[in-house]
């Protein structure tokens, strides 16, 4: 069972200090309990509003089942599935308020009308839920283990024919791949994974033409276009390495979001056209960035895969979870690596990073806070450490020239030179807004860019305007998380935006939902990569710095990390986990 725990993101938010009457998170409206930990600032405005929803609904008086339905809305906001009832006091650790005490708080719970049909809550092993996410969960577990258990009788080729000797760990990823209806592969950044699905893809072709079926019919997808982007790139760059058979059999792939891939509705954002009755064709459906996929999304692949096909869910479960709410990938590495039937394929040993931003990293997984701060003592070529409480003169040193030669390739209006440049470096922050946040830094690098050229600080658009594409547009095929560059073409500015297939054009009023990337936060920088990362760390006591958070960061750069911020900072992130409750890995080891 994984539970919330204190000194994380809830700590932060849940501790504090009493609202002030004009504060949006005040609820004027609450009475009784409500009333007194709103006040308190442990619960929010929105907490407290679908608390006295619901209880009026279901004629619910108890005044401590609405406290915990306000828990629940609080969790489910913070990323959780569910809420550990009688964790909550110890979490928000603050005594003085009038908590029920856990048993009378169960028993409330336990006995009331909202948990009868037609339930809106569920109470099971001491979480409550709400009724969406309690069949979410239970569907997941079960259509997870029943592509898990599958052992489809076909035979199985020679794996040491793509992994020889000195690919031990992929060969043994391949050996459970091949045998199993669901395989879940982890690793780090730089292990070998997309290596390992572009050659198992090939031993499944190879595979399907031994069973007597010369078509593979294959998906790839990921939760961004960016990551999907990614995909398409690294997996093709791995089969033209391979040969000519191999290719053939390989040919046509094309790497799509999970939205796309499950057919995306205008009516509904929560449904898709292919389900459990209308599932999707393919034999082999491998999905990247696995960390990045919510509960919900979970739900809607798992039903619409059929019984026969192969899934293979890869991804680093250490990241960042999704923005929604669920932790699936590390609930199903916990889950099913308890059970004696499933095998989960783990690559440990990193070939991106110099061994400095792969000893950092480490050290961060681990929680090692001395660890992480002698290796960025000990800095060298891949690692910088600026330990200083204001950073704008270093961040200006590397921003501005970054920031220019971006500028220059778009005036000269070279696309293809100016996607490189974005990608040679990236501005990493926690928070969108404040001192530390992404809008901050890009005003702070637009006023830098003009006091270096003659560009008008004012202007939203320019030559060399780093773009991050913030909406799916289906038209035009460029979604959330696609990045690109503002250049010049024939006195006129045109985006030039990196697609999956390769570089796409737009005019400039043809983008909607884009937004200037001189820096960008952790979350979206998930599923992208640069050769150099900088990391500006928040100060010690915000809500989202988190171990999750820095290794996220640590792990985008290639060749270079640098990170900004004080051995406090560094300490907090490392202490902190970004846990969140659920139960989805207590029902896989059932």
């Amino acid at each position: 069972m994984t539970v919330e725990v204190a000194g994380g993101q809830e700590r932060s938010d849940w501790g504090m200090s009493p609202l002030d009457t004009a504060d949006w998170r005040h609820c004027a409206t609450a009475t009784g309990l409500l009333r007194t930990f709103n006040d308190a600032g442990v619960i929010e405005a929105a907490d407290v509003l679908v608390a006295q929803r619901l209880t009026a609904l279901g004629r619910e008086p108890d005044e401590r089942v609405a406290l915990a339905i306000a828990f629940v809305v609080r969790a489910v906001r913070g990323g959780s599935v569910c809420v550990e009832l009688a964790a909550v006091p110890e979490q928000v650790d603050l005594p003085v308020l009038p908590w029920p005490t856990a048993e009378e708080w169960s028993a409330a719970v336990a006995a009331s009308a909202l948990l009868t049909a037609p339930a809106v809550l569920h109470f099971e092993d001491g979480l409550l839920y709400f009724d969406r996410y309690w069949l979410e969960e239970q569907q997941v577990a079960t259509d997870v283990l029943a592509l898990a258990a599958a052992r489809p009788p076909r035979q199985v080729p020679d794996v040491t024919r793509l992994f020889p000797p000195g690919f031990d760990e992929q060969r043994a990823v391949a050996e459970v791949a091949l045998t199993q209806g669901l395989t879940v592969l982890t690793g780090g950044p730089g292990t070998g994974k997309t290596t390992t699905v572009a050659r198992l893809l090939a031993l499944l072709a190879e595979q399907a033409e031994l069973d007597g079926r010369p078509v593979l019919r294959i998906a790839l997808a990921a939760p961004t276009g960016k990551a999907a982007a990614r995909l398409q790139e690294a997996v093709q760059h791995e089969v033209d390495a391979l040969s000519a058979v191999d290719r053939e059999r390989l040919q046509g792939l094309h790497a799509t979001t999970l939205h796309r891939l499950l057919g995306a509705r205008h009516d509904t954002s929560s449904r898709f056209r292919h389900h459990r009755e209308n599932r999707l064709p393919h034999d082999v459906i491998v999905v990247d960035e696995t960390s990045m996929v919510s509960l919900t999304m979970m739900a809607r692949l798992v039903e619409a895969v059929r019984p026969d096909s192969r899934l293979l869910l890869v991804g680093d479960p250490d990241q960042l979870a999704s923005v929604d709410a669920g932790a699936v990938l590390a609930d199903l590495v916990e889950g099913l690596s308890a059970r004696a039937d499933t095998r989960v394929a783990k690559l440990a040993r990193s070939h991106r990073f110099g061994a400095s931003i792969g000893a950092l990293a480490l050290a961060i997984r681990v929680g090692d806070a001395n660890r992480a701060i002698d290796v960025l003592n000990a800095g060298g070529e891949h690692i910088e450490w600026v330990d200083t409480e204001d950073p704008a003169t270093s961040l200006r040193a590397v921003l501005v020239p970054h920031a220019l030669r971006l500028r220059e390739a778009a005036v000269l209006g070279n696309g293809a030179a100016a996607l490189a440049t974005l990608d040679e470096h990236r501005l990493l922050c926690a928070h969108r807004h404040g001192p530390h946040g992404v809008a901050y830094w890009n005003h702070q690098v637009e006023r830098w860019i003009a006091e270096e050229t003659d560009a008008p600080q004012w202007a939203s658009w320019y030559p060399g305007r780093p773009l991050l594409v913030t909406a799916n547009d289906y038209g035009l095929r460029i979604y959330n998380g696609d990045t690109g560059v503002a250049v010049l073409r024939d006195g006129g500015l045109r985006a030039v935006l990196a697609g999956a297939g390769g570089p796409v054009e737009f005019g400039i009023n043809r983008l909607a939902d884009v937004e200037t990337m001189h820096a960008m936060t952790i979350h979206k920088s998930q599923g992208s990569q640069a050769s150099e990362v900088t990391v500006l760390l928040p100060e010690q006591d915000s809500r989202l710095l988190s171990r999750e958070l820095l290794y996220t960061a640590v792990t985008r750069a290639q060749h270079k990390v640098r990170v900004v911020g004080s051995a406090e900072q560094l300490r907090a992130a490392v202490a902190r986990r970004a846990v969140r409750a659920t139960g989805l890995s207590r029902r896989l080891r059932e």
